[in-house]
C-alpha cells in the first residue's frame, strides 16, 4: 500500500467512499485504525485508515461525513499526521482535545445515519458515538458489509499465515496446565466459558505462533474455552499445518472461521453465562450473543494477567535473548561511531544496518517493531517512521535517536538508545541527563506488593519537571515472550493504571524529551519485576525491577555534574555488567569499542 501523499490521490478514495455511503443510504461512517482483533499491528487488508486518509500511526479514528471529513490521533503523532495527512480533505485533530465523539454531534443533523463496521470497534468505543447521535436525534448503524471495502478496489486479501507449535522449551509450561488454570478461574467466577479474541491470548494460551500480522508472531483466529478446560479454535484452515492438531491434543478442537457464528448461537440458546472480555470484544460478538440469549459477564480477558507474569523458563528466555540483542547493539554502535564521519549515513541505512546485525544472531526471528531512526528534528517525532522519502543523512552537531528491536524464539527486545553525532551542545547534555536521571530512578525503584505502574510514573518524570519540562508518552508498556512488544493489562505511565506489578512481568523503563524541529531524546530499558528481600525491621513485601537490556548509554551526552553520587554508581555498575556480559562475545573491534563505551563517568 503506497501512503505517500504525493503519489496516492487520497481525494478520489474519500469520493469512492462517500458514494458508497450513499448507495448504503448512511450519512456518515467511522473508520478506526483497527481489525477485528484490536490488535497493535494490522494485516494490509485491514490499514482502512492509512488507505483512506494517509496516515500511518497505530492509533487514531477517521469520521466521514458527507461535506466534512476529520483524523482524530495522539499525543504521540501531532506532528506525524500533519505531514501524511491532506488537510485540505481532512481535520487533523487531537483526540483529547477535540473528541471525536465531540466533532460527531458537531456535525449531525436530525436523522442522520452514521455506518459503523460492528467488527472494527468495541462496545466501550461505541458508547460515546451512541450517545452523540442519541442526543442530535441521529441513528448509529451496524453495517452487515464495510463500504470502505466496497470503495477500496484493490484490497488485498486476508493473511493466510502459517500456524505453528510454539515449544516448552520456550513457552515453559503446557497448553494443558493453562488452560487447566483459567477453567479453574472461569469455574470459580460460575461462568461457563470465555470468549478470546485476542490473538496474543490464544498463541499464548495454545503454545501457537503465527505470522498473520508485521513484526508479532500472532495467528489472526478467535476461540472459546469451557470451564472444563476444553476448547475451540475458528480460524481460516488455509493457516493450519501438518502436526497442529497434535500439538493441541484431543481437547482442543479446529473449526472453520465461519462456524464461530452459529457456536456462539448454540452457547446463547443453552443461557449459558460467558465471559468477554471488556475492552477488547467486538461490538458484533457482543450483539450475537445478546440476540442468541446468553448472559454476557463482560471482564477482564482471563489470559491477560497469566500471560504476564512470565514463568522462569520465559524470564530465562528473555535474558538470553538480550544477551544476544545485546551483541548486536554494540556491534551497530561501533560500527555507527566510525562510518557516519562520512557523510554517507542515513536513517535509513542505519536502520538496515542494525537489523542486518540483529540477523546474524541465533533464534532471531526478525524485528518486533519497525524501528523509528530519526536524527536531528525527525528525532522529536515520538512514532517516527522513516521513509526513503524522508530519510536525512546524520551530521555532527546533531542527536540520533534509535527504537528498536527484535523477536527470538526465546524472547522479545525493545531499547531505545539516543546518540550523540559529533560534539553535542550545553542544552542536549541537560535534557539527556535529566532523563537518564529519570531512567536510574525508575530502574532503582523500591516498592511494596500492590503497587501499580501509575504509581511509580512521577519518579521517572521528576528530574523533568524541576526544569519545567515532560513528554507526552506512557514511561513503560508491558512486553510479551516472542509474542507482541506492547502488551497489557500493566504499564507505568500518568493514566490511571490499578493492575498491581508483579514477579515476572517485563515492562520498558523509557522516559523521553523531545524538542520540536530540533531533537528527540530517550532512553529505553527492558526491566522484568522481581521480589525484593525485605530491608531489617521492614513489614511489607517489597518488590524491583531487574534490568534486561544490555546496551551502553552515551557518555558524552552526560552531565557528571547534574549525578547524584547513587546515580553514577549505578550508571558504572550497569556498564561493568554490560562490558563483562558482552565483551567475549564480540570481535576485536567491537570489544574494544564497548571498553571505552562503558568506562566509568568519572576517571
Amino acid at each position: 500500500m503506497d501512503s505517500n501523499p504525493k503519489t496516492v490521490s487520497h481525494a478520489l478514495r474519500l469520493e469512492n467512499l462517500r458514494s458508497e455511503l450513499r448507495r448504503q443510504g448512511l450519512d456518515g461512517f467511522l473508520v478506526p485504525r483497527a481489525d477485528e482483533y484490536q490488535g497493535e499491528y494490522v494485516p494490509p487488508h485491514a490499514e482502512r485508515l492509512a488507505w483512506l486518509t494517509g496516515f500511518t500511526g497505530s492509533a487514531g479514528i477517521a469520521i466521514v461525513c458527507m461535506n466534512e471529513a476529520a483524523v482524530f490521533t495522539d499525543g504521540r503523532y501531532t506532528l506525524q499526521i500533519g505531514q501524511e495527512v491532506d488537510e485540505d480533505l481532512f481535520e487533523c485533530l487531537h483526540q483529547t482535545e477535540t473528541p471525536p465523539d465531540t466533532w460527531l454531534r458537531r456535525h449531525l443533523a436530525e436523522g442522520n445515519r452514521i455506518g459503523f463496521d460492528p467488527w472494527l470497534h468495541t462496545g466501550p468505543q461505541l458508547q460515546r458515538f451512541r450517545d452523540a447521535c442519541a442526543l442530535m436525534g441521529a441513528a448509529l448503524i451496524p453495517c452487515e458489509a464495510n463500504p470502505l471495502d466496497a470503495a477500496w478496489m484493490d484490497q488485498p486479501p486476508p493473511p493466510t499465515g502459517a500456524v505453528r507449535p510454539h515449544p516448552i522449551t520456550h513457552a515453559g509450561q503446557t497448553s494443558n496446565e493453562k488452560r487447566a488454570a483459567i477453567a479453574a478461574g472461569l469455574t470459580e467466577e460460575r461462568l461457563n466459558a470465555a470468549v478470546l479474541t485476542a490473538p496474543d491470548s490464544i498463541a499464548w494460551l495454545f503454545n501457537i505462533r503465527g505470522g498473520d500480522v508485521p513484526f508479532t508472531p500472532l495467528p489472526l483466529c478467535v476461540a472459546l474455552i469451557s470451564a472444563d478446560s476444553t476448547a475451540q479454535i475458528f480460524i481460516d484452515l488455509n493457516k493450519v499445518t501438518d502436526g497442529l492438531s497434535d500439538h493441541l491434543g484431543n481437547s482442543v478442537s479446529i473449526h472453520p472461521k465461519e462456524d464461530f457464528a452459529p457456536a456462539l448461537s448454540s452457547l446463547g440458546a443453552a443461557g449459558q453465562r460467558i465471559r468477554i472480555a471488556r475492552d477488547t470484544c467486538p461490538e458484533w460478538v457482543i450483539s450475537h450473543l445478546k440476540t442468541a440469549g446468553a448472559d454476557i459477564a463482560p471482564g477482564e480477558d482471563p489470559c491477560a494477567l497469566p500471560k504476564a507474569r512470565k514463568n522462569e523458563v520465559e524470564l530465562e528466555g528473555m535474558r538470553e535473548a538480550h544477551r544476544r540483542d545485546g551483541v548486536a547493539l554494540v556491534r551497530f554502535l561501533a560500527w555507527l561511531a566510525r562510518e557516519w564521519l562520512s557523510g554517507k549515513i542515513t536513517e535509513l541505512t542505519a536502520a538496515k544496518r542494525l537489523e542486518a546485525f540483529r540477523a546474524e544472531g541465533a533464534l532471531f526471528m526478525g524485528p518486533s517493531f519497525q524501528t523509528i531512526s530519526g536524527a536531528g528534528a525527525n528525532g522529536a517525532i515520538v512514532h517516527y517512521r522513516v521513509e526513503p522519502h524522508t530519510a536525512v543523512t546524520l551530521k555532527a552537531g546533531s542527536l540520533y535517536l534509535v527504537d528498536s528491536g527484535g523477536q527470538y524464539l526465546d524472547g522479545t527486545t525493545d531499547v531505545t538508545r539516543t546518540i550523540a553525532i559529533g560534539e553535542p551542545d550545553g542544552e542536549m547534555r541537560d535534557r539527556f541527563t535529566r532523563v537518564l536521571k529519570g531512567h536510574i530512578a525508575l530502574a532503582t525503584a523500591h516498592f511494596p506488593t500492590g503497587t501499580s505502574g501509575s504509581q511509580l510514573d512521577v519518579l521517572a518524570r521528576t528530574p523533568l519537571w524541576e526544569a519545567g519540562l515532560d513528554y507526552d508518552h506512557g514511561t513503560g508498556h508491558g512486553v510479551g515472550c516472542f509474542l507482541g512488544v506492547h502488551e497489557g493489562p500493566q504499564r507505568i505511565s500518568k493514566m490511571p493504571n490499578r493492575v498491581a506489578l508483579e514477579p515476572g512481568m517485563i515492562l520498558s523503563n523509557e522516559p523521553g524529551y523531545y524538542k520540536e524541529g530540533a531533537f528527540g531524546i530517550r532512553i529505553e530499558n527492558l526491566v522484568a519485576v522481581r521480589e525484593l528481600a525485605s530491608a531489617k525491621g521492614g513489614e511489607r513485601d517489597m518488590l524491583e525491577f531487574e534490568t534486561l537490556t544490555l546496551a551502553p548509554i552515551d557518555r558524552a551526552l552526560i552531565d557528571p555534574d547534574l549525578l547524584t553520587e547513587a546515580e553514577t554508581g549505578w550508571l558504572d555498575e550497569y556498564h561493568r555488567r554490560v562490558n563483562d556480559t558482552l565483551a567475549p562475545m564480540l570481535e576485536p573491534d567491537a570489544r574494544e569499542w564497548l571498553a571505552t563505551a562503558t568506562r566509568p563517568i568519572r576517571p
